[in-house]
């Protein structure tokens, strides 16, 4: 199976392991932390298993697992969010949260996956979708934002373009609202870690989105600090004036 496919196959598998998890926490009355760590712990689990199997030379990256710095010596890295959105997968009639799969090689996140489980769906570098089928950009650009900490630079951006903010739930999430159309814009700064971005990145580029570091230069992983602060994922024809409103921010 190449890369692409399986990425896509294991985000898919851990998303419905989680759904499954999910249906049994509600059934049994679990508590909410329960639920997220239970979530994190299996997802992870499965992963780590699967690739150990299919892909037992490559390195490994997971926000669940204990880095070792072995992955520092191979070139093909597996970057893993087992469960995007732990907060949001604790509520059990939130859509908002995602599965990461990707695999960066030589640094480059050039296979990903992202699975939205409660939506049904896995978008993935393997069957991209183009955005150059996407609706023109409305006059408003919607500049997706996250409900609790929406970053200055985001604001600043919608500002900038005269648009308007969608508030949503994790990292994946809101990438892959890009990805689908349903906002043009993703700004984030002030805290994210190479499995936060990796596999929707992986996804934004490969449909022809614009993805990069909020200065505009590019998103590289498997660094030895895996902190990765910042991103913008948006369609390419925003990419001018988002940057240059980051740039008088």
């Amino acid at each position: 199976m190449q890369d692409h496919e399986l990425a896509g196959l294991l985000a898919q598998e851990a998303g419905n392991l989680l759904l499954g998890i999910r249906d049994q926490a509600v059934a049994e009355g679990w508590p909410s932390y329960h639920l997220q760590d239970e979530g994190d712990r299996q997802a992870h689990r499965h992963l780590v298993d699967r690739l150990a199997e299919l892909r037992p030379d490559d390195g490994l990256l997971s926000e669940e697992g204990t880095d070792d710095g072995a992955r520092l010596e191979a070139s093909r890295v597996w970057i893993l969010d087992p469960l995007d959105g732990t907060r949001d997968f604790g509520r059990p009639e939130s859509i908002e949260w995602a599965v990461h799969v990707a695999l960066a090689v030589a640094g480059e996140p050039v296979v990903g996956a992202v699975a939205l489980p409660a939506l049904g769906c896995t978008l993935s570098t393997a069957e991209p979708t183009p955005a150059a089928d996407l609706p023109p950009v409305p006059e408003r650009a919607r500049i997706v934002v996250s409900r609790s900490r929406p970053p200055a630079e985001a604001l600043a951006v919608c500002d900038a373009l005269g648009g308007e903010l969608v508030e949503m739930g994790s990292a994946g999430a809101k990438a892959m609202a890009v990805v689908r159309g349903e906002v043009d814009c993703y700004v984030h700064s002030g805290g994210q870690f190479e499995w936060d971005n990796c596999a929707p990145a992986a996804v934004a580029l490969a449909a022809g989105l614009h993805a990069s570091r909020i200065d505009g230069s590019p998103l590289t992983y498997d660094h030895p600090d895996p902190f990765l602060p910042d991103l913008i994922i948006c369609r390419i024809e925003l990419v001018e004036p988002v940057l240059a409103a980051l740039a008088g921010a």
